[in-house]
Formats: C-alpha cells, sequence, structure tokens
C-alpha cells in the first residue's frame, strides 16, 4: 500500500506527534509569549532590529503618496475627466495625510502611522487603528487615525467561555467580524493613573451603521479561521535567540581571555624551595614575586626580572574560536530565509558576492516586497483613503454623486512607495528605455519604480523646458547611453571576494 514516509513511525520519526489544531488553538494560547520574545529581540538584537529597520525602508520607504485611479468606465467619465477629478482629489488628500491631521495623536503623519502599522504587525503580529471623528478648532478634517497596541486587543474574561470570540474579535456565523474588545490601556502599563482602566474593555463595532469602518487591522491571515496575527520571527525566533547567546558568550571568552598575557610558574620540588627559601617557603616566593612588578605590564623591549625558580609560561588562548564564523554563518542563512530576505540584505554584507549573484538576490527580495506593498495596500491604506474620502465628499470638497452604490469606482487607488534605487544607474536606465521603446512598460511604471508620480514629472519636465525657452538656452541634446562592457563572470567573482 502506498503511503508517505513522512508518517512514518521509524527512528526519525516515532518521537514527532504535533497537534493538529485549529489556527486559532494552534497560535493564541502562545501568543502573548511569542510577541513578548519578539520585541525583546528588536529591543536587544541588533541584527533583528536592523532586519525590521531594513523591511520597514524597502516596503514602505521614505514615500508614500496617493495616486487616485477612480474607475472611469463604471463612473461613465472619461479618462480626462477620472484623470482631473483624481488630481484634484490627490491634492486634498496631501492636506490631510502629510500632516499630522490624521493622527488623533497629533504626533505622525500617513506614512508614520503607516510605518508603526507595519511594525506593528511584523514584531507583534497584528497593527491595529481605530477611525475616530474628532472635529477639532482650526482642523480642516475631523477623520483621526488613534493606533492601538495588539495587546490591548484581547477578550474580556467574563467573555472567555463565549464560543464566537477569538483573540479579542467577536464573528458572526460566517467569520466575519463584527465587535472588537479593545482594553482601555495597556496591560503592561503600571504607570500611576494609566492603571485605572486595566480591567476595563470597549466594545468596538467592526462597521457603522451605513457601512463605515471602525476597526483596521492588520494581519497576515495565513489559515482560514485565524483571527490574530503571529510575529514575523516566530518561525526563527529560537535560532535568533541561541545566535545571539552564541555570540556573546564567544564575545565574553575573547575578552577573558584577552586580560592574561602569561603563567608565572614555579619548578622547584618542595625539597628544593625549602633549602632556597627556609622554614616559610610560602611567604618567601610571595615576596619574591612583589619584587617582579614589571611581569603586571607587558610592554615593548621590557626585561622581566623573574623571581627566584620561576619560569613564565605562555598562555595560548582558544579564542577566536575557528569555526564561529561558519557556524554562524549558516545560522544566519537560516534566519534571513525565515524572514524572507536574502543574506546579503541582512546582514548589509554583499562583499562575498558577484554582481549577478547580487541581482539574483535583490530581485528575489523585491519579489516578496512587492507581494507586502499590495498587502499594505489592500488592508491598510485603501481603507484609510476611503474613510477620508468619504468626509472629503460629504463636506463637498470633492463631488461624487452616488458614492455610496459607487464605492468602489471613486476610491479605487494604488499608492506609490519609496524607490528601488538602482545597483548600476548606466544599465537599469537602459533597460527601462528599452522596455518603454518596446512598449511593455510605461512612464508611469518606471517612475513609481522609483518613487516619484509621473504626471508631476511631465510637469516639471514642461516647466523647465519654458524656462530655458524664455531664457534663450538651447535644450539638452538626447543622451545616448552606453553601458560599460560586462567583466567575465570569473574575474567579477574573483574582485567581490578578494
Amino acid at each position: 500500500m502506498a503511503a508517505y514516509q513522512a508518517a512514518g513511525h521509524d527512528n526519525a520519526m516515532f518521537d514527532w506527534h504535533p497537534g493538529g489544531g485549529s489556527a486559532d488553538a494552534d497560535l493564541l494560547p502562545d501568543l502573548d509569549l511569542l510577541t513578548a520574545r519578539s520585541r525583546d529581540l528588536t529591543r536587544n538584537n541588533g541584527l533583528m532590529a536592523g532586519g525590521i529597520q531594513t523591511l520597514r525602508d524597502n516596503i514602505v520607504g521614505a514615500v508614500l503618496r496617493l495616486s487616485s485611479t477612480p474607475d472611469y468606465r463604471l463612473l461613465g467619465w472619461t479618462r480626462e475627466k477620472a484623470r482631473e477629478w483624481g488630481n484634484t482629489t490627490e491634492a486634498h488628500f496631501r492636506s490631510w495625510a502629510e500632516t499630522t491631521e490624521c493622527d488623533a495623536g497629533r504626533s505622525l503623519n500617513l506614512l508614520g502611522l503607516t510605518l508603526q502599522a507595519l511594525s506593528g504587525s511584523m514584531v507583534n503580529g497584528d497593527g491595529l487603528g481605530l477611525p475616530l471623528w474628532l472635529p477639532r478648532p482650526g482642523s480642516s478634517w475631523a477623520t483621526r487615525i488613534m493606533m492601538v497596541e495588539s495587546d490591548r486587543l484581547a477578550t474580556p474574561p467574563i467573555k472567555a467561555a463565549m464560543p464566537n470570540i477569538r483573540g479579542g474579535i467577536e464573528f458572526d456565523q460566517y467569520g466575519a467580524p463584527t465587535f472588537y474588545n479593545v482594553r482601555r490601556t495597556h496591560p503592561g502599563d503600571a504607570l500611576g493613573a494609566w492603571a485605572a482602566g486595566a480591567d476595563e474593555w470597549e466594545r468596538i463595532p467592526a462597521f457603522t451603521a451605513w457601512g463605515r469602518r471602525r476597526v483596521l487591522h492588520l494581519h497576515d491571515k495565513e489559515r482560514t479561521g485565524q483571527s490574530r496575527g503571529k510575529p514575523i520571527v516566530a518561525a526563527v525566533m529560537r535560532e535568533f535567540h541561541m545566535a545571539g547567546k552564541y555570540s556573546s558568550n564567544e564575545l565574553e571568552a575573547s575578552v577573558a581571555n584577552s586580560l592574561v598575557a602569561a603563567f608565572l610558574e614555579s619548578n622547584l620540588d618542595a625539597e628544593s624551595a625549602s633549602e632556597l627559601f627556609g622554614e616559610d617557603p610560602r611567604s618567601a616566593w610571595g615576596e619574591s614575586v612583589k619584587q617582579a612588578r614589571n611581569l603586571r605590564r607587558m610592554q615593548g623591549a621590557a626585561i622581566i626580572p623573574l623571581p627566584v625558580g620561576a619560569k613564565v609560561s605562555s598562555f595560548t588562548p582558544g579564542r577566536p574560536n575557528a569555526a564561529f564564523e561558519a557556524f554562524m554563518l549558516a545560522v544566519l542563512r537560516h534566519i534571513a530565509a525565515g524572514l524572507n530576505l536574502p543574506y546579503e540584505l541582512l546582514l548589509k554584507d554583499f562583499s562575498k558576492t558577484n554582481y549577478s549573484s547580487a541581482r539574483a538576490a535583490l530581485l528575489e527580495a523585491w519579489r516578496y516586497f512587492h507581494g507586502r506593498r499590495r498587502w499594505l495596500m489592500d488592508y491598510w491604506l485603501r481603507p484609510i483613503y476611503e474613510l477620508w474620502l468619504e468626509e472629503a465628499i460629504n463636506t463637498g470638497l470633492v463631488e461624487a454623486p452616488d458614492f455610496y452604490a459607487k464605492r468602489y469606482a471613486y476610491s479605487r487607488c494604488r499608492f506609490i512607495f519609496g524607490g528601488r534605487g538602482w545597483v548600476d544607474p548606466v544599465k537599469e536606465a537602459n533597460a527601462a528605455q528599452i522596455r518603454m521603446a518596446a512598449g511593455i512598460s510605461t512612464l508611469e511604471q518606471e517612475c513609481a519604480e522609483q518613487g516619484w508620480d509621473y504626471e508631476e514629472v511631465m510637469d516639471q519636465l514642461a516647466l523647465e523646458k519654458r524656462m530655458r525657452a524664455s531664457r534663450g538656452i538651447p535644450e539638452p541634446g538626447v543622451v545616448q547611453i552606453a553601458a560599460p562592457a560586462e567583466p567575465a563572470e570569473e574575474e567579477a567573482t574573483a574582485g567581490a571576494t578578494e
């Protein structure tokens, strides 16, 4: 009979019997401990902190711009009308998103809130935001986002036995969230007045009666029925912790060994020592050692006086461990794979790779980054844009007839993030020019890859052309970009490894 070898009971498998629990049964009992350990690694492990920052820099970066693309076919518009409507909407959106108007705490803009949500989802497993309606004097907008740490999303003890609540979220019979139970204060905050509401919860509906979101919950839903997310480092947390301890122990051992220069040994037997030092050889030996004070300071060209009957034995430490680098390299490659990052990018170390390998590694990384960008747009940024757009339409700043019936058509958009940058500007500029000439790419796509808005680029080019003409400055000639000859693979590899 055919069978899977992995389900066998040989010596390699006989004691491996993992449970077959549901998504929540496998995750929720361990989530608090996983989150606490993930935060501790982020605080105290430089590699983990650097890895999270690398993910933030490449998924979002320093740019976050709305590109409104209403579905003009569903709206019965022309392309030109849709483009003009989108440009007007983007201008109003910038007045909200690029200021602290969007933050209930008046400290971050939308870029800052998005980075915080992304960090929360990676480190804690969940990024949580509460859209609030907070009109303020002198403020043009009332829609604001209040960030909430995921620890506050929890099941109240009196509801612990209810079958439809998991991890603080209440679900209907189809698995759709209906209410979120949020603590009024953080359970770990015991500072003065903040601890007063530690056991108080607020039950927040997922949507209002007319469909406006009340909760933004950013998390990776890997299995059906999964209520909460898990830290990105969960699968390699043990390796991270043990590698950190091993590295620290090696460093401490090396420091301790560096403090010892040599050993002072006596080569006298008991009878010889008695004849040489008299009735109290221990005290006499100690006095002789005190006279050899230069032994405490090993200096260049030093003459070392030795006590009578003594010799200096050199100290050969076992540190640094010769196998340390190879072992750590293997562990760090495993950790990098668990974080969906190339080893070179996680360690910021391209010294042992050639050009082709580096490009391949970055290409694989960008597949992951693009996926995360789409995830961030779909489950965080577009819902936020919808919330803002509803207010802008209701206040009359943006015209959108029949908005609630055509919500998707009006709120269709994408976001521009930080640019990829160029490993080889000449080759990549040539490639962009070839793609556009062949009709497989557009200026919009090429600009978006570098974090630019193509319309702003074209407007700036037109402005510069008019300014040159008014000043009698000739137009710059067409530059023929020629890529330098690529070295042979062997030469590139040798140069990278020297």
